[in-house]
């Protein structure tokens, strides 16, 4: 029964990765259809708890949705399982678009329409996050605050102490608002399991940049740098870009080679934490890309093991859900301030450009193309403007 369960989580993970274009949002519509709707594996109120676990946990929130049903479907295999099926035909495709560009012969001018793109994409996920997450003025006035703080003390130290002061902010502003109810899900591991997956979760946290410069390895490296930013990116995929790029640009890559990653990763099925895959490959070849991915997806592992067994209590903790509050208003901020540095000042170099960002915005809001058939249109139309202008 069990090798049945996973060839089942398996096959079905693999067809979500293979089709789930459009970000998070439509990834757990994606994951309703297939696992409440047609597979019937849960209810709609347990996966709308499930969704609720994985919005308040840092980490890709459509990734550890889909770990977490596979883990009460299959138990810890099947959380990896579908996290496998789910990830690795984007992380293949991302990196072998890194071995493209780092080809010399590799024409610029699609490398800047992808830039370009991203400027599109990013005011996109921006306004749809602001509507969600900042729907009042107070988590307005978060949200600029924070964007503000990240652009004048542009560093990865000022974007974790926006997070915490945001929690706090959120904490004092809405503790006193009720907590939904829990929904009781069955687990195949208990407490203890959970107990054990935080404490490696902290240990690695805290002791990989300790140990650093103990360890001459670029290796190394990559795998502090990619759990680091895994364990702390709060409001999914897109806010993973500032962060990243306050870690390996200028040292490892220049601002174009990052940017047009994030622009080809829209391109892709799949969780957009996939990016890691070409970072890694352009940082460190294959062993950097496979480091990178596995770096940034285990912390949600861990916070998924950690957290299901407890999720029934601290579902009800109302100040818990205020400070996610704040969080959440506050990585409106930091997205943001990555939509002007270093998405606008990196993709747009003047009129035209810019004009090609607007189009390719209305294609994603107004006309709800595709974001695949977007970014090619994008790409050819910038590579068509970086070779005659």
């Amino acid at each position: 029964m069990a090798k049945k369960n996973y060839m089942e989580i398996l096959k079905a993970s693999t067809k979500l990765g293979l089709t789930s274009f459009g970000g998070p949002t439509a990834h757990l519509g994606y994951f309703r259809e297939e696992y409440v709707v047609k597979r019937k594996w849960l209810d709609d109120k347990a996966y709308a708890d499930l969704v609720a676990l994985c919005q308040f946990l840092p980490g890709p929130a459509s990734s550890q949705v889909g770990i977490s049903v596979g883990m009460l479907r299959g138990g810890i295999f099947g959380g990896f399982l579908s996290w496998f099926g789910f990830t690795m035909p984007s992380v293949i495709l991302l990196v072998l678009f890194a071995m493209l560009v780092s080809n010399a012969s590799f024409d610029s001018g699609w490398i800047h329409g992808l830039k370009i793109v991203a400027v599109a994409v990013v005011a996109h996920a921006l306004m749809g996050m602001g509507k969600s997450l900042a729907p009042d003025l107070p988590r307005i006035a978060l949200a600029v605050a924070a964007a503000a703080a990240i652009l004048l003390v542009p560093t990865a130290w000022a974007q974790i102490a926006v997070i915490v002061l945001a929690g706090i902010f959120g904490y004092y502003m809405y503790r006193k608002e009720k907590a939904p109810e829990a929904v009781k899900l069955a687990l195949t591991f208990g407490r203890k399991t959970g107990i054990a997956a935080w404490t490696i979760f902290a240990a690695l946290l805290v002791g990989l940049p300790l140990l650093r410069p103990f360890f001459e390895s670029a290796l190394y490296a990559i795998f502090d740098i990619y759990y680091r930013v895994g364990s702390i990116v709060f409001g999914g995929g897109h806010v993973v870009l500032p962060m990243l790029e306050r870690e390996v640009v200028p040292g490892w890559m220049g601002p174009d080679v990052f940017i047009s990653g994030y622009g080809a990763a829209q391109a892709v099925p799949g969780p957009l934490f996939t990016l890691a895959g070409y970072l890694g490959q352009i940082m460190s070849g294959g062993w950097g890309a496979v480091i990178a991915v596995i770096a940034m997806f285990l912390p949600s592992f861990l916070l998924v093991i950690g957290t299901l067994p407890f999720w029934s209590v601290i579902r009800t903790k109302s100040g818990v859900q205020a400070a996610l509050k704040g969080v959440n208003a506050g990585v409106v901020g930091i997205l943001l301030a990555a939509l002007y540095d270093p998405v606008f000042t990196s993709g747009i170099r003047g009129p035209v450009d810019f004009a090609i960002a607007i189009t390719a915005f209305a294609m994603l809001v107004y006309f709800k193309l595709a974001p695949w058939v977007v970014v090619l249109v994008t790409a050819i139309l910038g590579a068509m403007s970086y070779a005659f202008l």
